[in-house]
């Protein structure tokens, strides 16, 4: 069992930038792949980025790729995702979410655990 708690998110202008934490409860986080989702209001969850148990692998979503990046400290059980370039559509809530061992997965149903999500808002 791992517990997720997300934290990072705001209010910020067109262009700007915010970097995102997930941190996890329990000593195996490094045996987690880890991701990160968001859902906008009348939208379906959406994959962002994903990073395997080891970190050596990544994979974004078209749409962010090359704005955001996602990271991870085993040491402190946290995974980030450093967003820049923000636009009005990336305004949702976003998630992170974890799986045990594995590799990268943009498929919401392939992970096992949840946090809360944190707000996201870009204005124009």
């Amino acid at each position: 069992q791992v517990q997720l708690v997300e934290s990072g998110g705001g209010l910020v202008q067109s262009g700007g930038s915010l970097r995102l934490s997930c941190a996890a409860s329990g000593r195996t986080f490094r045996m987690y792949s880890m991701g990160w989702f968001r859902q906008a209001p009348g939208k379906e969850r959406e994959f962002v980025a994903a990073i395997s148990w080891s970190g050596g692998s990544t994979s974004y979503a078209d749409s962010v790729k090359g704005r955001f990046t996602i990271s991870r400290d085993n040491a402190k059980n946290t995974v980030f995702l450093q967003m820049n370039s923000l636009k009005p559509e990336d305004t949702a809530v976003y998630y992170c979410a974890a799986r045990i061992f594995g590799g990268v997965y943009g498929s919401a149903d392939e992970y096992d655990y949840w946090g809360q999500g944190t707000q996201v808002t870009v204005s124009s």
